[in-house]
């Protein structure tokens, strides 16, 4: 999954220079963000996300890195444990 930061702010185009694209570009000034943060953070849609980022990265104003989407779930440790805890105490009764 890529992940974008903005490394100079642009010169917006008129049809760019809305609140939505305003909060993309400070989201992506303070931290790399994924499409999927900068759509929740705006408001607009995925394929407008995707165009904006694009427009800015053919303009050299965003930095892109590539981030591995996580296999696990955060709780997959814990479900494992529950498991062994209840499997024991069930085996001694």
């Amino acid at each position: 999954m890529k992940e974008y930061r903005l490394s100079s702010w642009p010169e917006l185009p008129a049809h760019a220079q809305r609140t939505a694209h305003r909060r993309i570009l400070s989201a992506i000034s303070q931290r790399h963000q994924s499409v999927a943060q900068l759509m929740e953070c705006s408001g607009l849609k995925r394929v407008e996300v995707i165009a904006f980022v694009e427009m800015l990265e053919t303009q050299g104003h965003v930095t892109t890195r590539e981030v591995e989407e996580a296999t696990t779930s955060g709780w997959r440790p814990l479900g494992s444990w529950l498991r062994r805890a209840f499997d024991g105490a069930t085996d001694g009764n």
